[in-house]
């Protein structure tokens, strides 16, 4: 059975990129473009993990990812932050927010590739 994937992102190009990286290693991948979208993917899928943008339209990945780590149904799932916000503060920001870990853009395929099987590695998967 394939690992899951539910990927967020409001950028179409991004969201092909990835979605092409995710499949082309396995993975199942089902998308949303916002937050909104992301919580009744996530409620409906139940996917392995979530890879999400912060910056959306409607609900931003911040607020999206608390919503999850409150709903006791999602709050054990894997979220991972891919977002261009690389400043230093950033990435200590995004996973005090309740993310697991954090991609940036642009995309670096090896990194991509490399943290997001280490994600697993983190937590077990349907925990």
């Amino acid at each position: 059975m394939a690992i899951k994937v539910l990927l967020v992102e409001d950028n179409q190009d991004n969201q092909d990129l990835m979605r092409f990286l995710l499949e082309r290693n396995g993975y199942e991948v089902v998308t949303a473009l916002n937050g909104k979208q992301a919580l009744v993917s996530a409620r409906q899928e139940q996917p392995d993990v979530v890879l999400m943008d912060l910056t959306m339209p409607e609900m931003n990945g911040w607020e999206a990812a608390a919503a999850m780590k409150a709903d006791p149904a999602l709050a054990n799932i894997p979220l991972i932050a891919v977002t261009a916000h690389t400043l230093p503060g950033d990435r200590r920001k995004t996973l005090g927010a309740g993310f697991d870990n954090y991609i940036s853009k642009p995309i670096n395929v090896r990194m991509f590739d490399h943290i997001v099987s280490q994600t697993f590695g983190k937590r077990e998967i349907g925990e």
